[in-house]
């Protein structure tokens, strides 16, 4: 069963590949995604660096998920273009989960990279009750 996540998948972003402790995604900003300076917002970089984090842990160990515990980030240079971003596990435990994550531009220059730590979950159902997102 294929998990669906919505957000990731309003934002576009692009799973190349998730397997053996790694992660690749794509990218290709849309206009709604950028800032007052055009270049790609630091939240959308934020969710691709935990989106590769989370990819890379969670293929170490089918039928789970992650939830975040912590990350932190580092913005290197301004975001434009077609981006990839990469995750790779640094350690694991029995519950945690370390990992990093980087984001480089179509001339493949970096530009933001994270660390996380991420905690292994047992996936749960959504609730039967949809909520209303207009309140």
């Amino acid at each position: 069963m294929a998990v669906e996540y919505p957000f990731v998948e309003h934002l576009g972003i692009e799973r190349q590949l998730a397997e053996t402790g790694s992660s690749a995604l794509l990218l290709s900003p849309r206009a709604e995604h950028l800032n007052s300076f055009g270049v790609v917002h630091g939240g959308v970089l934020m969710t691709l660096l935990d989106v590769a984090m989370a990819a890379a842990a969670r293929s170490l160990q089918a039928g789970s998920s992650v939830v975040t515990i912590e990350m932190k980030t580092s913005f290197l240079r301004p975001a434009r273009g077609l981006l990839s971003g990469s995750g790779r596990v640094i350690q694991r435990g029995a519950t945690l989960c370390f990992a990093e994550a980087s984001i480089a531009d179509a001339a493949g220059r970096v530009c933001a990279r994270a660390s996380g730590t991420f905690k292994y979950v047992r996936r749960q159902s959504a609730p039967a009750e949809a909520v209303d997102p207009q309140g």
